[in-house]
């Protein structure tokens, strides 16, 4: 079978109509391969999973007459698997059914992760649940708790489902919705992004020439299969180009991340992305021993999609493990978002990321100049789209080296929230341009991002980006953990309580109407009364504490603070691990934080807090229950207290 036969056709020879007819091609024309690979981790010993083309064939058209026979026909499906080759497997049933598949995480006894799969099954409208046979009765059982009892469960890794002989290909046009990404909500509640076959066929041919895949490419991760770069980059991009994805589940990565480098060398790994966290997490826990077993000469392309993209990261992976190969080059930072299908721009994998060192003043007034305080790296060009900054408010166009609202238009851009009008509406224009929200500067062609529009924190006309003061704060002390911190601001002086203060504070955000003042996104000049205060929520590992002086942390963390940006850092909550919230692709939640924060939600092993901003939290822990006998008054006013069995 030659090359041509199965490589995604050039519009000269006759595209794909949708991406179920290119899983057809794959699957008629690759049978006896292998699709995946998952790798179990249970302690057991487990061999791992294969699913070949043609078992994946098989599978598929039984779940897809599964489907039929219910009804499902054109309606969403909420996916709800553990990591595993029966996720793959009901996917692609959903694309031979014509439903629409709704990847979504297994509810857990975690009070959060169940109100938001609830959330996805009601906002969806979902007409059937699959899952696995381990899990199908307790979903019954939540679904009943729900009140959702008529949602008809199957478990997809049963032997006997449906007929795959009756089943017969769905009437699906390009425009027909392929499936639902449902954000992780870094700043918002969860939202379904309408994804169609024409925008994902668009944005899988857009990653192939960016990223140069390849007939029998294999590509690997541990991204959950319902974040999109796990589901889009990992999954679905193997079977568009006709190679093989090997996968494991996150849990397994987290709890030893060298099993994620060791794949790579083991089943020769060319493709295999991850949020900064992940490459950071490798740094901090690979040893050398395990480094030297390592064999990463295969990697030739490692997308890093943070934001921003933290190029002392980039620096320190390759020094850390080009001893095993890694190649200097193959660090690839990218730009996307669900609204967008996944990528918009990308770095060239053949080249190094471009580094800029950058005037920190200068960029705080929304201007990218050469200088010295802050480094960026480059995300690259754009990809099969355009690419415009904008004034935030204003929407008009700015010239390069003018930080603004980062627009995007072309094939891959979506249709919009499923079931909303109005943040469709808010979001996607009509002439085409998706509103990100998100925050960049344009140079000779390539993107570099600066953060979230609704979180950049302005002090005395300072546009602070909350990313390089957790960074900052990170750095003070080694028990704080990086990439576990949240910044925000509060505002002071306005009365109607915490949630008044919660919707002030994120009001101002949307104030920014010129170019003059992204920095009037969040207003901080005192306005009668009102102020704006810094806070900082951030992880500590107690076992890290030398002598358990956490006051000595905070002060660390107040004087990093105070040295890097000459602001006040008179608000610093230390909490327990686990504590900060993330969105699945590890993104931090910080306007869910600062809702935490004043909603009085938090439980801080130790804060110092400003009174004025003391006086913000509602609710909040009666200090007099704390141990408060060391409490003292801090250069700024500030009061600290510990929380009980802490010893400062």
């Amino acid at each position: 079978m030659t090359t041509a036969s199965i490589t995604p056709r050039t519009p000269a020879q006759g595209t794909p109509r949708t991406f179920t007819d290119v899983v057809r091609e794959r699957t008629d024309a690759l049978a006896e391969r292998d699709a995946f690979v998952f790798l179990p981790d249970d302690g057991q010993g487990s061999v791992p999973e294969h699913l070949t083309y043609a078992g994946l064939d098989r599978r598929a058209r039984g779940i897809a007459s599964w489907l039929r026979e219910h009804g499902a026909v054109g309606r969403p499906v909420l996916l709800l698997h553990p990591p595993g080759t029966a996720f793959v497997a009901a996917f692609v049933g959903c694309l031979y059914a014509g439903s629409v598949a709704v990847p979504a995480p297994l509810p857990t006894d975690q009070g959060q992760q169940l109100a938001r799969v609830a959330g996805i099954l009601r906002d969806s409208g979902a007409s059937a649940v699959l899952s696995t046979g381990a899990y199908v009765p307790l979903l019954e059982a939540w679904l009943a708790s729900v009140a959702l009892p008529r949602v008809r469960c199957l478990a997809t890794d049963r032997e006997d489902i449906g007929d795959p002989t009756s089943w017969r290909a769905p009437e699906t046009s390009p425009d027909d919705l392929a499936f639902l990404q449902y954000t992780s909500g870094s700043t918002s509640e969860p939202k379904g992004v309408m994804v169609t076959h024409a925008n994902l066929l668009a944005n899988e041919a857009a990653i192939g020439r960016w990223a140069g895949t390849h007939e029998g490419m294999v590509v690997g991760g541990w991204l959950p299969h319902y974040h999109d770069l796990g589901l889009i980059g990992h999954l679905l991009h193997s079977l568009y180009v006709g190679g093989l994805s090997v996968q494991m589940s996150p849990l397994s990565f987290l709890k030893r991340p060298r099993r994620w480098l060791e794949m790579i060398g083991d089943y020769r790994v060319e493709g295999s992305g991850a949020p900064d966290f992940a490459y950071d997490l490798c740094l901090r826990r690979v040893t050398d021993e395990q480094l030297a077993l390592l064999d990463l000469s295969s990697w030739r392309c490692a997308p890093n999609g943070a934001e921003p993209v933290r190029a002392d990261t980039l620096r320190a992976f390759v020094e850390r493990f080009s001893p095993a190969g890694l190649r200097r080059e193959v660090f690839a930072p990218c730009y996307g978002l669900a609204e967008t299908t996944l990528l918009v721009t990308g770095a060239d994998p053949a080249t190094e990321p471009t580094i800029r060192t950058v005037d920190a003043a200068a960029l705080e007034q929304g201007v990218l100049a050469v200088g010295e305080g802050r480094t960026l790296a480059g995300s690259g060009s754009a990809r099969d789209c355009e690419v415009r900054i904008v004034a935030p408010g204003t929407g008009a166009p700015l010239a390069d080296g003018l930080v603004g609202e980062i627009w995007v238009r072309g094939p891959s851009v979506t249709a919009g929230y499923f079931g909303n009008e109005a943040a469709t509406a808010d979001c996607f224009g009509a002439d085409g341009w998706l509103r990100t929200g998100d925050l960049g500067v344009l140079d000779a062609g390539e993107l570099f991002v600066t953060g979230r529009l609704k979180e950049v924190i302005v002090l005395a006309g300072r546009n602070l980006y909350p990313h390089d003061i957790e960074r900052a704060a990170q750095s003070a002390d080694p028990s704080l953990t990086r990439g576990a911190g949240a910044a925000f601001s509060v505002r002071s002086g306005r009365t109607g309580g915490a949630a008044g203060v919660a919707r002030a504070a994120g009001a101002a955000t949307e104030a920014a109407a010129s170019t003059e003042a992204v920095a009037s996104a969040v207003s901080t000049e005192a306005v009668g009364s009102e102020r704006e205060h810094l806070v900082l929520v951030q992880e500590v590992r107690l076992a890290a504490v030398r002598g358990r002086d956490l006051r000595a942390v905070a002060t660390a963390a107040q004087s990093a603070i105070g040295r890097e940006f000459a602001v006040p850092a008179g608000n610093v909550v230390l909490v327990k691990p686990g504590t900060v919230r993330r969105t699945t692709s590890g993104k931090v939640r910080r306007t869910t934080m600062r809702d935490l924060f004043l909603d009085g939600s938090l439980t801080p092993l130790y804060e110092v807090l400003e009174p004025a901003v003391r006086d913000l939290v509602g609710d909040a822990p009666d200090t007099a229950a704390l141990d408060t006998s060391d409490t003292a008054a801090s250069s700024n006013g500030a009061t600290d207290a510990k929380a009980p069995g802490v010893s400062p």
